[in-house]
């Protein structure tokens, strides 16, 4: 089966990746990855390079992203991406079984977007899933109806794709595919983290913000409430940068200028899936607005206070605090905190065995494309 796999950030590619392995070594399939999106980026960190670094070959590297990060910038990349990407699929078309994409981007909206005309098969990863505060919902949906394939997180995600079709064919509830990097990557020790990323962790909060895409007037407020409410902890505080959405650039400067002011605050512009996750293990608490959150704390025993409306409506464990981009209520969450009982790493999103099923799903009889 010759399979193309769609990578645009440093964030999917992590996901990807327990089943990009297995896709590689199984001969069943022939393995074609595309990199685009802020994967080329130097100001994103060039993340294209933890791809080569893995062991995997970039069959196309596309350049998709235009300068800025403005709603005209964000409908630009994704007429570019789209443009870009009609070229590909036309010259590939006859060699591609199937195409696998993941999540919500607008980017990834762009590529699938153009396969359509070519009737392409598309298996789309964590559809049926909800974020209220962020456009990428609407793309997630778009992906989903332009797919002939599902792999769902959770039960109630996967119904809601069902509900779209109405139709439960080829819809199929494997799982969140990060949480199988939680058991096959060794995470790093507190030295080796510092020897990484020059910064030892010491019960750090992990601090993830990324713009609200709907109500973009208001992540400025957001980001200043956040950072009034991070100036006043004496904890550790290690932020990774928001991704390449609108108004991504101002919380981005935003937070460089309150780092210069604090020592124990540390910025760090690319993890990768090994340096995250041991962060998480390490971490305190997580503060923020990242699908991360969501999805992965839960297998770390870790809470997540989950701020604004960017995640909500994706189903959450008991570990996650709902909180308003308020100092007042951010800081009555991190109090409430120390007082609640140790978290067993129980996960609604799985056991980490997603990728073995996805595998078996796609070497099996009963996905029929017609």
């Amino acid at each position: 089966m010759n399979i193309v796999v769609l990578t645009s950030s440093r964030a999917d590619y992590g996901i990807y990746l327990p089943l990009l392995k297995k896709l590689k070594k199984d001969k069943f399939f022939s393995l074609k990855i595309v990199a685009f999106g802020t994967h080329l980026s130097k100001q994103h960190g060039e993340t294209i390079n933890q791809i080569y670094k893995d062991g995997f070959d970039v069959a196309y590297k596309i350049k998709t992203l235009v300068k800025g990060d403005d709603s005209a910038a964000v409908a630009k990349s994704i007429a570019l991406t789209i443009n870009q990407f009609s070229e590909l699929w036309n010259k590939e078309k006859k060699h591609i079984d199937l195409i696998i994409c993941l999540g919500d981007r607008y980017e990834m909206f762009a590529a699938v977007t153009a396969s359509v005309p070519f009737n392409i098969p598309v298996a789309h990863l964590h559809g049926g899933e909800t974020t209220l505060g962020a456009i990428d919902n609407v793309f997630r949906h778009s992906i989903t109806l332009m797919s002939k394939l599902h792999f769902a997180s959770t039960e109630n995600h996967a119904n809601k794709i069902i509900q779209l079709f109405n139709s439960s064919k080829n819809v199929y509830n494997v799982g969140a595919l990060s949480l199988d990097n939680i058991k096959e990557i060794p995470l790093l020790s507190a030295q080796e983290f510092y020897n990484f990323f020059k910064v030892f962790p010491e019960n750090p909060v992990l601090v993830t913000f990324h713009p609200e895409t709907v109500a973009l007037e208001k992540n400025e407020l957001y980001i200043n409430e956040l950072i009034k409410v991070l100036s006043l902890l004496e904890l550790q505080i290690i932020i990774t940068m928001p991704n390449a959405d609108t108004m991504g650039n101002m919380i981005r400067e935003k937070l460089i200028t309150f780092k210069k002011t604090k020592s124990n605050v540390h910025i760090i512009e690319s993890f990768g899936t090994q340096g995250y996750f041991s962060c998480l293990k390490f971490c305190s608490f997580v503060l923020g607005n990242s699908s991360s959150g969501i999805i992965e704390a839960a297998s770390f025993g870790k809470y997540v206070i989950n701020l604004g409306d960017r995640q909500k409506g994706r189903d959450s464990g008991s570990n996650i605090i709902q909180c308003k981009v308020e100092k007042k209520e951010i800081l009555n969450a991190i109090n409430k905190i120390g007082n609640l009982p140790k978290l067993n790493k129980t996960n609604i999103y799985g056991k980490g065995n997603t990728a073995d099923k996805i595998i078996k799903i796609l070497k099996s009889n009963s996905v029929n494309f017609a």
